[in-house]
């Protein structure tokens, strides 16, 4: 065998890469050969050590996790959320009243979400992906140039090794080094805020309870962690983030406070805060022939939506059950036919998830009050409508429309 041929090399090694390459090699033993290739090295992916930042993973995704394998890692580490509560006031106001709420009663059978450390779901992938015959994981290394043609794919590293296979799946972030190579166009969004992640530890326990704000300068979401911590992710205008980036921990949390509010007890920081300014992307196309964009390399979604990762995992699954189907009738898996499948599954997901997104910031990052009261009566009628809500709950959990079906708990 030559040990630098492949059918499939996945540029990337996080979650959706490392998804896709458990994906493939357990729904089709021995008909895939994978290589990762992934910038960090397998000491660290494997050290799980927590940074500050957290993932949401919705139920569909759960399914996903439980089939590969991975749920039964991860479990004890994700807390559920039991409740969501949505408001929409001025950041004076004392007490911000929940217009719209959701539970985990219904018909999405349990709970609306799972955030769990970021670093630890990575480490349960990586060990899984590592201990597969079909998958190799080469890191650290990096691809520094890539030539596609009608007989394969082949990927030069930053060490000098040429790797050849039927189909590239880039995989390597929003700002993809694949995607520029190979010439994808894309479409870019900037909104002019900028997102403070990070981890909150509190007194008193949250019961599974995630807050959304919709405050005049942006979202400031609250999600339950495991223990007496919240993950928030905290949205401003990008020079307030800034700012706010620059003071000492005391003057930051005091900031926090003036958003969280008290309920939760004393308020301190684990770890650190995180900075990211927020802009969104779509690819105009996500296939050509040997080549697949997934995750954020094709769709960098504004964080409003809650789904950049779960649309990621969601691109995972899609693309695992179109090469599969295609290994299976002895097809080419780089051959831009298959691969536009895919494109058809994922792309007008991806792009509606994207003009949601921009239409909610632009709609609740605004101090109208014509427009605030009008919010707050479309929340408020909303809250009394029990099958609006429960659909709006399905949709949440990616449960709706034609499921790939691993987000359905079954092998591809």
């Amino acid at each position: 065998m030559n040990e630098d041929r492949f059918d499939v090399i996945i540029g990337g090694g996080s979650f959706v890469g490392l998804a896709l390459a458990l994906g493939l090699a357990k729904s089709a033993p021995g008909l895939f050969r994978i290589a990762i290739v992934e910038r960090m090295p397998a000491a660290t992916a494997k050290e799980g050590r927590f940074d500050g930042r957290s993932v949401a993973l919705i139920p569909a995704v759960q399914y996903m996790l439980e089939a590969l394998g991975i749920w039964e890692r991860v479990a004890s580490d994700a807390q559920p959320v039991e409740t969501i509560d949505i408001t929409d006031s001025e950041l004076e106001m004392p007490v911000r009243s929940a217009l719209l709420n959701f539970d985990g009663e219904g018909n999405t059978d349990g709970p609306l979400a799972f955030i769990m450390e970021n670093a630890l779901l990575r480490r349960a992938l990586y060990e899984a992906a590592d201990t597969l015959g079909d998958v190799q994981i080469i890191s650290p290394a990096s691809i520094q140039g890539i030539a596609l043609d009608e007989s394969g794919a082949k990927a030069t590293l930053d060490n000098g090794r040429t790797l050849d296979a039927r189909l590239l799946v880039a995989a390597d972030g929003r700002q993809s080094a694949l995607r520029k190579m190979a010439g994808f166009k894309i479409i870019e969004w900037k909104s002019g805020q900028a997102a403070i992640t990070g981890t909150i530890a509190h007194d008193y326990p949250h019961h599974g309870r995630a807050v959304q704000h919709f405050l005049p300068s942006g979202p400031f979401a609250i999600l339950p962690m495991t223990g007496n911590r919240s993950s928030i992710v905290w949205t401003e205008r990008e020079t307030e983030a800034r700012r706010i980036m620059a003071l000492g921990e005391v003057q930051q949390i005091e900031e926090i406070e003036k958003r969280m509010g008290y309920d939760l007890g004393k308020l301190s920081i684990a770890g650190k805060l995180a900075f990211y300014p927020l802009a969104m992307t779509l690819a105009r196309s996500f296939v050509k022939p040997r080549i697949a964009l997934a995750g954020d390399a094709a769709h960098g979604l504004h964080w409003i939506a809650g789904q950049g990762l779960n649309h990621g995992l969601k691109d995972a699954a899609a693309l695992t059950e179109v090469l599969t189907d295609a290994a299976r009738l002895g097809l080419d898996p780089g051959d831009v036919s298959i691969l536009q499948r895919y494109e058809r599954w994922r792309r007008f997901d991806s792009a509606s998830s994207a003009m949601t997104a921009a239409a909610l910031n632009r709609m609740f990052a605004n101090d109208i009050m014509p427009l605030r009261m009008m919010r707050q009566f479309g929340l408020g009628v909303v809250n009394r409508l029990p099958v609006l809500k429960g659909f709006l709950k399905q949709e949440a959990a990616g449960l709706t429309g034609e499921l790939p079906k691993l987000l359905r708990g079954e092998l591809a």
